[in-house]
């Protein structure tokens, strides 16, 4: 599928680009490829393949979920600028 110069004006009219005339027939072509290239995709026969979300088997890198102790109340407050009553001290946002 061959694009026109004025669909290429249309496309780069839409993502606010302004192009050179060199940067519009380069870009003519390219895009004709790219869609050529999607046109071959589609004569391939793929009735038989089910869906898929990946090629991949299924393999999660993330390590089991399992309980384990926190930090206790002395670690997590150990940097705070400020506490109070063992809590966060934070400066008030509305006035």
């Amino acid at each position: 599928m061959s694009l026109t110069l004025a669909e290429v004006e249309h496309i780069a009219a839409l993502a606010r680009l302004e192009l050179t005339p060199e940067e519009k027939e380069r870009f003519r072509a390219q895009l004709s490829a790219i869609l050529d290239y999607a046109d071959r995709l589609q004569a391939v026969e793929t009735s038989d393949i089910p869906p898929t979300s990946s090629v991949l088997p299924p393999h999660s890198a993330l390590r089991p979920d399992e309980p384990r102790p926190g930090l206790s109340l002395g670690e997590a407050l150990t940097n705070a600028p400020l506490t109070e009553d063992d809590q966060f001290r934070v400066p008030p946002v509305l006035e």
